[in-house]
């Protein structure tokens, strides 16, 4: 298996436990409001609106993550470029990048990735780049030394 199959998989594996995650959490939250909604009926409603609020959110956690997840299907792993594009890995002196989703640091055998959007501020920076281009991010210079 390659490196580049092994990151995507590594990152389809984060984003579907993100997505078990808030489903579990969306799960409890109902069964919160629904329990509530048994109770006596003179108690005050503020903790149904808190409960309300965290489904709300967890929902579009959800639904980031889920995008995410139909993002990552669009990464062809058996595409080669000789720029940086979406599932390049982009190796510089400092760090590497697999452009794909933001799931942060990735340690693979002795190296360490760093899968990161290319709509991110880094990610903006790396877009199109070619062997040997540099781009400068939070005062530290980096230049490219390959792009897989």
């Amino acid at each position: 298996m390659t490196t580049k199959h092994q990151l995507l998989q590594i990152c389809n594996e984060r984003i579907d436990k993100r997505i078990n995650d808030y489903k579990e959490e969306i799960n409890l939250i109902k069964e919160s409001i629904e329990s509530n909604d048994k109770g006596d009926s003179e108690d005050d409603d503020s903790g149904n609106g808190k409960l309300l609020n965290d489904l709300e959110k967890n929902m579009g956690y959800l639904n980031d993550a889920q995008q995410a997840k139909a993002f990552l299907k669009q990464i062809k792993l058996n595409v080669s470029t000789t720029y940086a594009a979406l599932g390049s890995i982009v190796k510089t002196k400092q760090m590497n990048f697999f452009l794909s989703t933001s799931i942060g640091k990735i340690e693979l055998g002795n190296e360490v990735y760093y899968a990161i959007s290319l709509s991110s501020p880094i990610g903006q920076l790396l877009k199109n780049k070619s062997k040997k281009d540099s781009f400068e991010f939070n005062q530290t210079k980096y230049v490219i030394t390959n792009i897989i």
